[in-house]
């Protein structure tokens, strides 16, 4: 179940949305008292809770607890016995104020406790504390500092005797929010537009229902996901859970806000939070490497993993980013697979030395291209060019190179900095293959120059669609739905710039 927060200013506004929430089908609102301008009518806004089935809470949350409360406290709390006297279902309460309102008529108390700095140490003590104070809920929203505090979260939630609804706040602590239910949360908080949080980290209806499937969510679901930092930008969690969907599969995709000195104890923390596989991008493709039991025999080569399956006690990393980058370029210059490649003795121009580049030469290396890499850190370039072979070059000097394949692995061009390209449309022939690695936007501005000087061009948006195939392999054993997985990543493009990986 997913308990909508409400907070406008005006009681039609609050109504208005209360009422749109109920025909979309929502179980529980919450009502914020807090962010009502004018004299509370507690009456009129509990109104629309006769024409449907959704619960309604009803908070007046103080400024120090994260509201807006001006008023004075004694005025708060006879907002609250009102509230509760007009019957309505549940009443939030912090816990210093509960034992100041008793229990009347069928009202259910929510006993809760936020803090917006951290996710107190001692978490099972507070919560052993909140159940001598008669609740029917215990609430418990704290901000999560690493990732290992929504683990504590989770299984607090978890292991209580007392109904326990539990999130760790902000980005690190979006995870707790989507797997409360797989932990036994009798609910979870959302907003009701994206834009609209009314907590830190807090998604909307909508992107908990469409995007993340929540009410579907049980203790049976598989969990997967991305560990990045920052996360934002990923658009898998959109691909993989659409493709779950297709396919009636039990499972999840999180995001996963994984700091470099965090990924140790993520790494152990990942079996008890029920994960079967991750995608690994920025900064842990490499580091990434010492937290696993066996590695595809590619990996060793390319030194780099963006995919992680956990099977029991084995931990697994591949790179879906090689095959994927070479299915493109061999589906476009002639036959996947073939003997010999079609890109051997080709000239290629590799623009960027990370983590996209990495794997993209090691596979032309392997079917005996040409390779030149130019970077805009030169040690960067010198680094890669060495590990496999390849012939360095100043940044400067990369629109002097003789070459039949360009490929661009920087972020050059992606949103919002669309009107960037890494080379001039001059020197763009029409004999050339244009790879451009950025997806968002597709027609990045390197693509449309290669398209308007007659270039064969591969996107982003294809590379992004078959290493999203490789990996869902990967993670269910299963096909993965041909075609979908595109139609949902061009849908979704907007103002979130990204590159593979």
């Amino acid at each position: 179940m997913i308990c909508v927060a409400i907070g406008r200013s005006r009681h039609k506004h609050m109504m208005a949305e209360h009422r749109h929430l109920a025909e979309q089908g929502a179980d529980l609102v919450e009502l914020r008292l807090d962010y009502v301008s004018s004299h509370v009518n507690i009456r009129r806004l509990l109104s629309e809770k006769g024409h449907s089935d959704c619960k309604v809470i009803v908070t007046c949350r103080r400024k120090e607890d994260g509201g807006k409360w001006s008023g004075t406290e004694e005025a708060r709390i006879l907002l609250i016995r009102e509230a509760i006297a007009e019957g309505v279902d549940y009443i939030d309460l912090e816990e210093d104020i509960a034992g100041q309102i008793p229990r009347y008529g069928k009202t259910q108390r929510i006993i809760s406790y936020h803090n917006f700095r951290k996710t107190p140490e001692d978490l099972r003590g507070l919560h052993s504390r909140m159940c001598q104070l008669d609740p029917d809920i215990i609430k418990l929203a704290t901000m999560a500092n690493d990732p290992h505090d929504n683990l504590r979260m989770l299984e607090t939630i978890q292991q209580s005797e007392v109904p326990t609804v539990g999130m760790c706040m902000g980005d690190m602590g979006t995870p707790s929010r989507i797997l409360a239910g797989k932990f036994g949360a009798p609910f979870t908080y959302a907003t009701f537009h994206h834009e609209r949080a009314l907590a830190p980290g807090q998604l909307s209806f909508k992107q908990m229902t469409d995007i993340y499937r929540y009410r579907k969510i049980a203790p049976t679901t598989d969990v997967y996901g991305v560990i990045a930092d920052p996360i934002g930008h990923s658009l898998s969690p959109h691909v993989h859970n659409a493709a779950f969907e297709a396919q009636g599969i039990d499972a999840v995709y999180a995001p996963f806000r994984v700091p470099a000195d965090a990924l140790e104890q993520f790494m152990q923390d990942a079996p008890r939070l029920g994960i079967r596989g991750l995608s690994v991008t920025i900064p842990h493709k490499e580091s990434i490497a010492k937290h696993l039991t066996k590695v595809d025999p590619a990996v060793k080569s390319i030194g780099a993993v963006n995919t992680v399956i956990l099977e029991g006690t084995n931990v697994v990393g591949y790179n879906t980013d090689y095959n994927a980058a070479m299915d493109c370029l061999e589906h476009a210059l002639g036959t996947v697979g073939a003997q010999p490649s079609p890109c051997k003795n080709r000239r290629v121009l590799v623009l960027g030395a990370g983590g996209v580049a990495r794997p993209i030469v090691y596979g032309l290396k392997k079917r005996e291209a040409l390779v030149t890499i130019a970077s805009r850190t030169r040690q960067r370039t010198d680094r890669l060019a060495q590990a496999f072979d390849c012939k360095a070059i100043d940044w400067d000097a990369r629109q002097r190179v003789q070459c039949d394949l360009v490929i661009n692995c920087t972020p050059i061009g992606m949103h919002p900095n669309v009107d960037e390209s890494p080379v001039s449309k001059t020197f763009l022939k029409h004999s050339m293959l244009v790879f451009d690695t950025v997806y968002n936007p597709e027609s990045t501005l390197l693509i449309k120059d290669a398209r308007a000087r007659n270039c064969q061009v591969i996107t982003g948006v294809d590379m992004f669609e078959r290493q999203a195939m490789l990996q869902f392999f990967l993670f269910t054993r299963g096909e993965p739905p041909h075609g979908l997985m595109r139609e949902v990543l061009k849908r979704t493009i907007g103002p979130i710039g990204g590159v593979i990986g």
